[in-house]
């Protein structure tokens, strides 16, 4: 057990905010989930992502010293899950420096609220250990963090010197990728249990370290370095300070656990699972740590705007809560059982992500309907599975049967066919992907060639009219909504957007006295040429997954510091709404799983 008081997640979340700000830091806000800059990745994995504009040189509305508890979705490890560190969901606290202080403030302070036992963790100085980067031909040894550590009272023989693969952000580990802000980073340690004691060399702290007997708790990345394919192509603009500390490690050390699953984070969810196992006197860990990963890791992807498909951050979505059901049918849950703890999360966050709780009810008919769609498929799927699993192998050509026709995700099949015994062909699998996605892809150039047929006066007051219908969505059915695709042709409009149920007759009005409310207001439509970091800044939304360039186009409607819509967009629109004349939803209807499509005319 830690020596000192256990400090719950809450406290430590609080703590590390509260230390930065007195330090000058702007607190800001987590981001979504789901990134807002970059669209080559599906989620946030790391707390740097939502940043990287800014670590390049870009400014930041709230100043150039900042602090944060980032969420983040990682799915690489989706196989660990169950053992005692790996999560898929998880939080980093993070301060930033975005070319104001580096290395001499940076360490300190990570000292400080290490060590402080007013105003920061209060661990014991003497069981800390620290990495820094050794350096290679291109960045020197770095013997300045070495100095300023032992400055702090950190002894040299508790300082050691390591690779790339450790010390430098992001790790490289084999063929080098990565494009944008990146530098060399000091790493902190802790003895877990007060017994390691002073170490002789690399060899031992390594030792030490795949013995678990200390735990990494700090990152700080010095980043003034700009890599193009994991080539070092020269400095960036300004020094950064990019710092990282995974909250539920923290709390795993400050409340005297071995494992996450039995912090404060995790807890209430072990409990309610545990509460709802059937099967009698069978007691399955792993099973109970993976339906608590993966309940708690889809709560917090349906708020901030996921949901279940057949691709992409959906596809990932669908994954964890059918291999959540899966597992619960393992421990005898009952049909609907989840629900119940998802219904755990908010209170597990109470103060900290406001959207969960204001999204439960959305979040659990969200839940409910892909296990209910998972179960129609399941009996029949499995039937198929053995069926196909007869000759011994499952072939490519099988696996993808099994994800199109029966809802299987490919590495459901897979731990099914590992249960057996059986093999998958999954180079083949891949090939019979791809074909799919080429057809998909031809379908959708076919189905929307740019969105508008022409520009026609009829077509650009349709154009327009999106633009509304979007924003109107968005209050009647909530901001998890999501432009998915459109059609506008001079006769009528067709918009797809993100949402999981058929919307009732009242939502429908309500969108279309929104609309015509707008309308009726006769609000300029303007736009403006910015930057995308600056768009994103100011709200605008726009379709995720499209590649913006570095400068957009945002057409706002309404008033400055009053727009009802803004949108990052090609154009071209009318320049007043009440050109428009009255808009009636014509159709609304499902396009595929959480997908739906409205058709309207303009009167």
């Amino acid at each position: 057990m830690t020596p000192f008081a256990k400090m719950s997640s809450a406290e430590i979340r609080k703590r590390f905010l509260a230390f930065f700000e007195k330090r000058g830091h702007a607190v800001i806000p987590s981001a979504s989930l789901v990134p807002v800059n970059d669209p080559t990745v599906l989620f946030n994995t790391a707390g740097m992502q939502p940043l990287v504009p800014f670590l390049m040189g870009a400014k930041h509305p709230q100043g150039d010293k900042i602090v944060d508890v980032q969420k983040c979705v990682r799915t690489t490890d989706i196989d660990d899950i169950g053992d005692k560190t790996h999560a898929t969901f998880f939080e980093m606290l993070g301060n930033w420096s975005l070319g104001s202080y580096f290395k001499e403030e940076a360490i300190a302070w990570s000292y400080d609220f290490l060590t402080s036992k007013s105003e920061g963790l209060g661990l014991d100085p003497n069981r800390l250990y620290v990495t820094v980067y050794i350096g290679d031909e291109r960045v020197a040894r770095d013997e300045e963090s070495v100095a300023i550590w032992q400055k702090a009272g950190i002894p040299k023989n508790r300082i050691f010197y390591k690779g790339a693969d450790a010390n430098w952000w992001p790790s490289v580990k084999g063929k080098d990728t990565w494009t944008g802000p990146t530098g060399p980073s000091t790493e902190m340690f802790y003895d877990i249990k007060g017994d390691v004691g002073d170490l002789n060399g690399i060899e031992d702290f390594d030792r030490v370290d795949s013995e678990q007997r200390i735990v990494e708790i700090w990152n700080d990345v010095f980043m003034e370095y700009e890599k193009k394919e994991g080539e070092i192509v020269g400095k960036l603009k300004q020094k950064n300070v990019d710092t990282g500390a995974g909250l539920e490690r923290i709390a795993m050390l400050m409340q005297g656990t071995n494992n996450i699953f039995e912090t404060d984070l995790f807890l209430p969810l072990i409990q309610k699972i545990q509460s709802l196992v059937t099967t009698d006197g069978k007691k399955d860990e792993r099973a109970e740590r993976i339906i608590a990963d993966h309940i708690r890791t889809s709560v917090f992807m349906i708020a901030d705007g996921v949901l279940p498909s057949n691709t992409d951050r959906g596809y990932i979505l669908r994954r964890l809560i059918r291999r959540a059901v899966r597992f619960a049918d393992t421990l005898g849950f009952a049909s609907g059982d989840i629900l119940k703890i998802a219904e755990t999360v908010p209170e597990i966050y109470d103060g900290a992500y406001e959207n969960i709780p204001a999204q439960i009810d959305h979040i659990k008919n969200t839940l409910s309907e892909e296990e209910q769609k998972f179960r129609k498929t399941l009996t029949s799927g499995l039937k198929e599975f053995s069926r196909l699993a007869a000759a011994g192998e499952i072939t490519g050509k099988d696996a993808f049967t099994l994800l199109s026709s029966f809802g299987f995700p490919i590495d459901l099949t897979m731990e099914i066919a590992k249960e057996q015994g059986i093999k998958i062909d999954l180079a083949s699998f891949e090939e019979e992907s791809k074909k799919h996605q080429a057809l998909s892809r031809s379908g959708a150039e076919q189905k929307f060639k740019g969105g508008l047929a022409d520009t026609s006066e009829m077509s650009l007051k349709y154009h327009t009219a999106t633009h509304l219908l979007n924003a109107a969505l968005k209050k009647v059915l909530g901001p998890h909504v999501e432009q998915k695709g459109s059609n506008i042709t001079p006769e009528r409009l067709r918009f797809d957007f993100a949402h999981p149920e058929k919307m009732t007759d009242e939502q429908k009005k309500q969108v279309e006295d929104i609309v015509n409310e707008k309308i009726q207001a006769n609000l300029p439509v303007i736009f403006q040429e910015m930057p995308l970091t600056k768009a994103r800044e100011i709200g605008a939304t726009g379709v995720f997954g499209e590649k913006y360039a570095d400068v957009v186009k945002v057409y706002s409607m309404g008033t400055e510091n009053n727009y009802f819509s803004q949108e990052i967009c090609g154009g071209p629109h009318v320049t007043n709404t009440g050109t428009l004349g009255h808009f009636k939803i014509a159709k609304e209807e499902a396009v595929s799983a959480g997908v739906r499509r409205i058709k309207a005319v303009l009167t």
